[in-house]
């Protein structure tokens, strides 16, 4: 194929010696396009992101489960659903809605372990950390009890305050604590 013909095939013209230049050219194709305008980008997040620390287990079977909120209850489940919360004297749960709620131990009764819930004061302020483990200050306790539900996803939480298991539940012994910080 002739040189001077390759050339102008591909959209360019180029001096070859001894060749001819192309006895025709193409004229340039112009395009006009309208331009278009972005529609500006909308958001279905309800509000910012809750701050605040995640509180987990670290003993199996309930190996890194957090604790959150499952319709009014605290429970331990899967991080994807964890609470975020703010630990000091008290343990306030920050809602995404700018809202907190407050875990409390239910004191009432005389059973080895007590039943946590969430309220919208603070009933328990004894609660603080040794280290990063959660624990009650006075009289200090730090062990819980992890109890299977019928999802196996999500387990009840106690504070373990003697020798003893919600009568028929399967429940583990563990610690609650905040995610390592190394």
């Amino acid at each position: 194929m002739d040189p001077a013909l390759i050339s102008s095939t591909l959209g360019y013209s180029q001096c070859v010696p001894g060749s001819n230049p192309p006895a025709t050219t193409t004229p340039p194709v112009v395009t006009t396009s309208t331009p278009t305008v972005p529609n500006p980008p909308t958001s279905t997040v309800p509000g910012p992101a809750p701050t605040g620390s995640q509180i987990r287990t670290v003993t199996s079977p309930v190996y890194h489960f957090y604790l959150q909120d499952r319709g009014g209850v605290p429970m331990l489940g899967p991080e994807s659903s964890s609470g975020r919360f703010t630990i000091g004297g008290t343990i306030s749960l920050n809602n995404s809605n700018g809202t907190k709620t407050y875990l409390n131990l239910d004191e009432s009764g005389s059973t080895p372990y007590k039943a946590l819930s969430l309220g919208a004061s603070a009933t328990t302020t004894n609660w603080g950390l040794e280290g990063d483990t959660i624990i009650i200050r006075n009289p200090r306790q730090l062990n819980f009890l992890a109890c299977s539900t019928s999802d196996r996803n999500y387990y009840d939480v106690f504070l373990q305050t003697g020798n003893g298991n919600p009568p028929g539940r399967t429940c583990n012994m563990v610690t609650m604590h905040l995610p390592c910080l190394c």
